[in-house]
């Protein structure tokens, strides 16, 4: 079976800024593949091409099976897409907002209902479904926003940050939503900030500055970082630190070589 996703040497250049450097990777079907990162390190831009909204410099990709370069309209109808600002019309209640999305994925008219009530059930919205949602706290906002993001059932679901802002037992609902999904063959990719998060995700990438410099699952990072020792693992925060710093330090020495 493909991989649900499949990038080779992908770069994105604004001008003379490198954005996105030669990165490589692969999602399994059914994965929950951690995509982390220092704000700049080029986590969003990297999204934005593999739903094709932002076309490639260079490198080659696939998502869903459709080429990242020359099928975008295909990958945006075989994707669901949230983002930390959870893509909501405020001024719309609950089921409008759903109503909305269901026409913007063309729901068959037949399954509009059915697949309205799994949201409003799934984000446990049964009481609020006529409320605004503007007056709905952070933790339904995102239930609901993930609900609109799969009411045509994608089978790659990408979340950018989509659990900044809200409180932790709301984080931890959310993850467990995230779990039930890919256990049904869902492949989500996710970016986030949050380390406890990461743990979750059976492998993970980190960037920074444009450059994909790890990706494992959380327990090989820690490994390799350890030196080979299995039983005193660093935390994953030590974990990307030290990657950082390493890669600071391989970039300064041919500088100071030359001077």
């Amino acid at each position: 079976m493909p991989n649900a996703v499949v990038v080779k040497n992908l770069e994105k250049r604004f001008g003379r800024f490198v954005a996105v450097d030669r990165v490589s990777f692969e999602v399994a079907r059914g994965e929950i593949f951690g995509f982390l990162g220092p704000n700049g390190a080029g986590k969003s831009t990297t999204i934005r091409m593999l739903c094709g909204i932002l076309a490639p410099s260079g490198g080659d990709g696939t998502v869903a099976g459709f080429d990242i370069r020359t099928q975008p309209e295909q990958i945006k109808a075989n994707i669901g897409y949230m983002s930390q600002r959870f893509s909501l019309y405020q001024d719309l209640t609950v089921e409008e907002n759903i109503d909305f999305f269901s026409g913007i994925y063309r729901i068959p008219r037949e399954k509009k209902q059915q697949r309205k009530e799994w949201v409003i059930e799934m984000a446990g919205l049964a009481e609020h479904r006529r409320q605004p949602t503007a007056v709905l706290s952070g933790g339904w906002k995102q239930r609901l926003a993930l609900g609109c993001a799969i009411l045509h059932e994608p089978p790659i679901l990408f979340l950018d940050e989509p659990t900044s802002g809200v409180d932790p037992i709301s984080r931890r609902r959310f993850w467990d939503l995230i779990y039930d999904m890919a256990g049904g063959g869902t492949t989500i990719f996710v970016t986030t900030h949050y380390m406890d998060e990461a743990e979750y995700c059976n492998r993970l990438g980190l960037i920074y500055r444009g450059e994909l410099i790890a990706l494992g699952t959380p327990r090989e990072l820690k490994v390799e970082t350890a030196g080979g020792d299995r039983e005193n693992l660093p935390s994953l925060e030590d974990v990307f630190v030290a990657r950082i710093e390493a890669r600071d330090r391989a970039e300064e020495a041919p500088q100071e070589a030359t001077s």
